[in-house]
């Protein structure tokens, strides 16, 4: 049995998948067990490869019933919580970066600003196991009802510093609106405030605010389908890339060097007007962020939609 853990959210699941499918062609005999959170569920069974899910909403004690897995890999980080959570299952091996504080001695050397797809493809080459960084592809699921060929507004993330203004969102919404695209606004329940909020402001009807009322598979779906996605450094931009859905995705603090698409697949487009100096903490959106202008995206959106049909 191989165990892998990866106890954290869409991006970090999507970024995670051409390690995930190298276990799963290294080890094709074994039981491939995933440990993240059970509301992840949707989107791991168009991973594919998975044969099992077990919940765990971030790092901490794991229930755990089944006997010591043979191997134990810890795509979530540098440890060392996340070491001692897949040591607390007593694997027959741990692969995983070096962590003294952990008493991990093995494992290649963690470096901060590598992009986060080539971070676990690397830590895996380590062992000796070869995995395709392109290898980022998502079954593309059926619409089952749920509206295609829009263009998804996506103004929220779960860091205040990584949302770009609503006001912008919405300039953004009604500019498209006018040049044809049907614009839905989507996002978690958390997030549906500022989705009806763009959505006002860009004089858009209450039924084009989905925000709350998808879960990770409907939105899976929504992109697979959809003609452009519009967001900040989140989730449903790793979602776009997995199904070469033209994307427009608004970058900072982090830049795109460590979590944007692929810079070979010009449909993705990242704008990032980085680095700037760190804003405090209370700083939202971040400077870098903010220094993006509302013509600069659509121009941006013009860029990916003239790529995209010449596809």
């Amino acid at each position: 049995m191989i165990v892998v853990l990866r106890a954290l959210g869409v991006g970090d699941l999507a970024t995670g998948v051409p390690a995930l499918r190298a276990l799963r062609a290294a080890y094709p005999g074994r039981e491939l067990v995933l440990v993240a959170p059970r509301w992840l569920t949707p989107l791991v069974e168009l991973v594919g490869g998975v044969d099992r899910l077990v919940d765990a909403p971030g790092l901490g004690h794991l229930a755990w019933s089944g006997p010591a897995p043979d191997l134990a890999v810890n795509l979530h980080g540098r440890g060392p919580q996340s070491h001692r959570m897949l040591a607390g299952l007593r694997p027959g091996r741990l692969l995983a970066f070096a962590n003294a504080d952990a008493g991990h001695a093995d494992g290649p050397r963690w470096t901060a600003d590598e992009h986060e797809v080539d971070r676990w493809c690397r830590l895996l080459a380590w062992y000796g196991i070869e995995a395709d960084r392109t290898d980022l592809a998502l079954r593309r699921p059926d619409p089952a009802g749920l509206p295609t060929g829009v263009s998804i507004v996506h103004p929220g993330a779960k860091a205040a510093q990584r949302r770009w203004p609503p006001a912008r969102f919405a300039a953004v919404a009604r500019d498209l609106t006018a040049r044809g695209h049907r614009v839905v606004v989507t996002g978690s329940t958390d997030e549906r405030e500022i989705g009806v909020r763009v959505a006002e402001l860009a004089g858009l009807p209450a039924a084009a605010v989905l925000a709350g009322r998808t879960d990770v598979g409907d939105l899976a779906a929504l992109v697979a389908h959809a003609r452009l996605v519009l967001s900040g450094d989140t989730g449903i931009g790793h979602l776009a890339t997995a199904y070469g859905t033209p994307s427009v995705l608004l970058f900072g603090p982090v830049p795109p060097a460590q979590w944007g698409p692929p810079p070979d697949r010009p449909w993705h487009r990242a704008l990032w007007v980085g680095p700037r100096p760190r804003g405090p903490v209370e700083s939202a959106p971040h400077p870098a962020l903010a220094a993006v202008q509302v013509p600069q995206v659509l121009d941006a959106v013009e860029r990916v939609e003239q790529v995209a049909t010449r596809r």
